[in-house]
């Protein structure tokens, strides 16, 4: 029996306040968890490849060529050669260098030859006293269209 026959029933409602607080709190606490790093940047300038003025061989210095193939194999003027640690490297760089002062050590390094590799060459050449080490690069001509 239904003895409220001409009152409304009232319409259900969604109090969102409770829902609002809820969220606010989760939003605080991930805000205040969350770890924030920073990245710093090195600002590094590559060297570009250009062509260079030949001079005269009575003026060069003596060169050293250490060549890196993907595999890790090193070379020495073309010469290939073997070594335990990086003193090893450094005997062969210095026996290389035939009795000159600072030869300029020139690493010639395979695209995909590590990180590690390279610096090998240049630790032996530190540990050797020779601070002339520069990289070979290799140069792209671009290709011209005919329009």
């Amino acid at each position: 029996m239904n003895f409220q026959r001409g009152q409304k029933k009232e319409e259900p409602e969604i109090n969102l306040v409770p829902m609002i607080d809820v969220l606010l709190v989760i939003l605080i606490f991930l805000v205040i968890t969350t770890t924030y790093s920073k990245f710093s940047e090195l600002e590094i300038t590559l060297p570009q490849a250009a062509n260079a003025e030949i001079t005269p061989d009575s003026e060069r210095p003596h060169v050293i060529d250490v060549t890196v193939s993907a595999a890790g194999n090193y070379t020495i003027n073309r010469v290939p050669i073997t070594f335990s640690s990086v003193e090893g490297l450094r005997n062969e760089l210095q026996s290389a260098a035939k009795n000159e002062k600072n030869p300029v050590i020139i690493i010639n390094a395979d695209a995909k030859a590590t990180h590690q590799s390279v610096i090998t060459i240049m630790e032996a050449a530190r540990i050797a006293g020779y601070n002339q080490v520069t990289f070979a690069t290799e140069t792209t001509e671009a290709t011209e269209t005919k329009k």
